[in-house]
């Protein structure tokens, strides 16, 4: 009789201690910076409760353990992917190609950009807004595709957060891997991953507010979205709005672009280069490489719209 009360309370105990952690564990992610923008319930978005609490704690577990979260998406989700489920996936976590001036553009925007959907430059239902407050806070840290290979590209720290709150999510998060940078800085940064031949990339994620937060400098040996679109054929880069065109007569078949295009959208035939419209997005790297200066970016309306800020700051209102 008095065993089975004693298993009974002990079990009760047990049951209550662990209810005691939990909500410790939960009060510290929750609120050991309660008055900072960090908070789980910063990046809520409109809709149920429930759905802006799990949806809160998927972006703050991405902004705090983004290493391990693009590990897993890199090596064990991209290659598993059934066909249906690739639409799934880019619908929430995409990016936009930027050519070199359309990057500068935003790190060196002098208007508000308010919240609206990019409709006709992301091509994607979701995931698509865009919102940053000039100047723009930004912070640089440890490219999280590059920290998942085993000879990554260096340097490695040129993955750029752009506004808030995600500045400072990152910022109290990975304190040791990050840093803030001036508008110099980021440009020069811009410049150099440029120099290197990496691209420049917006990134949207529907649980991080459903907005773009990033600028990623990609490289076709690390980058996971990269790899995703060249090995799995999973749509997750949108193309820059334009399309690298040769002039044959000054191409003289080096063979340059075509090592260094990150999509494999160039190809020599006859000693020449040409590159495949279907596959081109419009990066530029193959124009900035040519020794020749046989290659250039010219529009193209079946590519989609650039993501140029000047067009998004204009007042619509006249």
């Amino acid at each position: 009789m008095w065993g089975e009360k004693i298993i009974s309370w002990l079990t009760a105990l047990v049951i209550l201690v662990g209810i005691i952690l939990m909500l410790l564990i939960i009060s510290w992610v929750l609120f050991r910076r309660g008055d900072r923008t960090l908070a789980p319930w910063n990046l809520m978005r409109d809709g149920s409760m429930d759905q802006n609490f799990r949806i809160s704690l998927h972006g703050y577990a991405y902004g705090r353990w983004t290493n391990r979260y693009m590990d897993i998406l890199i090596h064990y989700t991209f290659p598993s992917l059934l066909p249906i489920e690739k639409g799934w996936v880019t619908n929430r976590y995409h990016g936009k190609v930027l050519t070199e001036e359309h990057a500068e553009l935003i790190i060196t925007l002098d208007k508000d950009i308010p919240l609206q959907d990019l409709e006709s430059i992301i091509p994607y239902s979701r995931a698509r807004d865009m919102v940053i407050n000039a100047p723009p806070e930004i912070a640089v840290y440890e490219c999280a595709c590059r920290h998942a290979r085993e000879d990554p590209c260096q340097p490695s720290q040129v993955c750029m957060v752009i506004g808030q709150p995600f500045v400072d999510l990152i910022m109290e998060n990975r304190p040791n891997s990050s840093r803030r940078l001036t508008k110099e800085e980021a440009l020069q940064l811009l410049r150099e991953e440029h120099e290197r031949g990496h691209i420049h990339c917006a990134w949207f994620k529907d649980v991080l507010m459903n907005r773009f937060y990033a600028i990623c400098n990609c490289c076709k040996c690390c980058c996971g979205g990269i790899e995703a679109m060249t090995k799995y054929d999973i749509p997750i880069m949108a193309s820059s709005g334009y399309v690298s065109y040769t002039d044959h007569a000054l191409c003289n078949g080096c063979g340059i672009c075509t090592d260094l295009c990150p999509f494999n959208a160039r190809i020599m035939i006859m000693n020449n280069s040409t590159v495949d419209w279907e596959t081109c997005m419009g990066c530029g790297v193959c124009t900035s490489k040519c020794p020749e200066g046989a290659i250039s970016l010219i529009r193209d309306e079946k590519k989609g719209e650039p993501l140029d800020v000047r067009l998004l700051t204009e007042d619509r209102t006249g």
